[in-house]
């Protein structure tokens, strides 16, 4: 089921907001999602921070050719992209993020999924993870910049929530003290979810598994009715 909530008030960047900026710099939280009837999703700040984990791991080794990891956060994945020495961008809004992500040794720009950004177009891989889905809670037009951003046999790998979930809602972020940051625009997607709304967006579903708790998938955006890396619906295996 879909649940939608009316959005009110302004509209900022959240990721600037002092509780998110305390909780990189620190590399540990509790840090919350508020929805505004008042429940409270955590954020994993401490693996967000650390290196990059098996899970992480199964998603970098499917990547193909230049990776373009979108709200890169601290930057742990550019940083072990950089590592395997492979040409890889993080872009994040929060300049807290990036910085980290700059001091990790990967490549990184402050900006938004939905700025200009280096070599649009032309990108062979890009990355939603760690609930990225999300970013501006409107799931098709995010769809639709990710596809403007892959070259023509260009891939998604995106990261699901944990559970079956579809809402796009209105949310904060919120520290243990109960300091919050401005509302903003988000979503939430369980792997039936994403599966859906990619197709119904135009995206072949290549791929998907687990690692762990986590659960992933690998998509391709449809380009003249055709894939390039196989039939409508296909499940293709990519190298581990």
């Amino acid at each position: 089921m879909t649940t939608t909530v009316p959005l009110t008030g302004e509209q900022h960047l959240p990721w600037h907001a002092d509780p998110y900026a305390r909780a990189l710099e620190s590399g540990r939280g509790p840090l919350f999602l508020r929805r505004a009837d008042g429940w409270l999703l955590p954020l994993e700040v401490e693996r967000w921070c650390a290196r990059a984990d098996e899970a992480d791991l199964s998603v970098l080794r499917r990547c193909a050719d230049s990776v373009i990891d979108l709200g890169c956060g601290p930057g742990r994945l550019v940083a072990a992209l950089a590592r395997l020495g492979r040409n890889a961008l993080g872009v994040d809004s929060a300049p807290a993020a990036v910085h980290r992500a700059r001091a990790l040794g990967g490549a990184a720009v402050c900006r938004s999924v939905f700025d200009a950004l280096p070599d649009e177009g032309r990108w062979g891989s890009a990355l939603l993870m760690d609930g990225n889905i999300g970013i501006g809670g409107d799931v098709a037009a995010l769809l639709d910049r990710v596809g403007a951003l892959l070259g023509p046999s260009g891939v998604l790998l995106a990261e699901a929530a944990g559970c079956e979930v579809d809402e796009q809602v209105e949310v904060r972020l919120q520290d243990a003290d109960g300091v919050f940051g401005p509302p903003f625009r988000w979503a939430r997607l369980g792997a039936a979810a994403l599966r859906r709304r990619a197709r119904a967006a135009g995206w072949h579903v290549l791929e998907e598994w687990t690692c762990g708790d986590r659960r992933f998938l690998s998509l391709s955006p449809v380009r003249d009715g055709t894939s390039p890396t196989g039939p409508r619906g296909a499940v293709v295996r990519l190298r581990r």
